[in-house]
């Protein structure tokens, strides 16, 4: 049911997000600095997986699947806020806001989706080390990479489906980039059933995919259980720098969901520094956990950095 406040013509959103920021030179910069990072470091991941063709292994693809979801996330939201901290530029037009929300959603979506499946592809190198090639060959991963991706398209298109057809009483965004939540508070209908569909829709595909991580997780120590030391340890190297990726991009998210089921206060600046480091934080950590952690990238990069020091 549409409120009573006088609807206006849009052309495009203030930013409102950082106005209360005390060092915004210094967010800025830090905000750039992981985002150069983020790019660079996965793109290395991309190139060296791409180059090398003893890395074309469906554990490989997943891994170069995560890094362009990465890349995707950073990318969707970073130059806006540089904009807003650095250069001042705090107004996104219309189209190009609705645009940014999608593609920003669409990679929160396939984040999730991504983890869970290299969660599952841990599980069958685990359970079934001799049959994983038979199991999950390149072309299935590629085929069920490409389904996830039109899948997550699918979920998020819900989101400029409801936003386009309403009409706007107020152009300041709370955030400092184009969120669902914070683009439809800009308009004059009643958000209570457009939030709730799209709460059900998060909630599902949350517990979704996080339960197939746990699921895949609990199966993993039950063969973990009943195997050697030296095949734990290395069940247990290969499945680290996964598990380290799951924290540092679900935690943030259950953060706000319990400290808000727990009704502890968050301010707007805390609820919104979450949710930046829920779309900068693993884009940046995730391609030095794989590229540490796995031995076949880490010693590839290594001889890269030997070439370079024997040139």
């Amino acid at each position: 049911m549409p409120s009573h406040n006088t609807s206006i013509e849009l052309t495009a959103f203030v930013l409102g997000g950082f106005e209360t920021t005390q060092r915004p030179f210094i967010v800025g910069v830090s905000i750039l600095f992981l985002f150069i990072v983020a790019v660079l470091a996965n793109m290395v991941n991309i190139v060296i997986i791409a180059y090398d063709k003893k890395l074309h292994k469906p554990m490989f693809l997943l891994i170069s699947n995560l890094a362009v979801v990465d890349i995707l996330c950073t990318t969707s939201i970073s130059p806006t806020m540089i904009g807003t901290l650095l250069a001042g530029v705090n107004t996104i037009s219309y189209v190009p806001c609705v645009v940014e929300m999608y593609i920003m959603h669409v990679g929160g979506v396939m984040e999730m989706f991504a983890l869970a499946v290299m969660a599952f592809d841990r599980l069958i190198a685990v359970s079934c080390p001799f049959q994983y090639h038979s199991y999950l060959t390149n072309l299935r991963t590629i085929l069920l990479v490409y389904m996830l991706w039109i899948a997550a398209c699918c979920f998020v298109a819900v989101m400029p489906a409801t936003v386009l057809p309403l009409s706007h009483c107020h152009t300041k965004l709370i955030y400092s980039f184009c969120d669902y939540a914070a683009i439809m508070r800009t308009t004059c209908a009643d958000l209570g059933y457009y939030f709730n569909m799209i709460t059900i829709i998060s909630f599902f595909l949350l517990f979704f995919t996080f339960s197939l991580i746990a699921l895949s997780y609990f199966f993993i120590a039950y063969f973990v259980k009943l195997s050697t030391s030296e095949e734990k340890r290395k069940m247990g190297s290969t499945c680290l720098s996964h598990l380290i990726v799951v924290v540092c991009f679900y935690l943030p998210m259950f953060m706000r969901i319990v400290l808000s089921r727990m009704g502890v206060p968050l301010t707007a600046e805390q609820r919104h520094g979450l949710t930046i480091w829920s779309h900068l934080g693993p884009p940046s950590v995730n391609p030095f956990v794989y590229s540490l952690r796995t031995k076949e990238i880490r010693q590839r990069v290594w001889s890269i950095f030997k070439r370079f020091d024997i040139s």
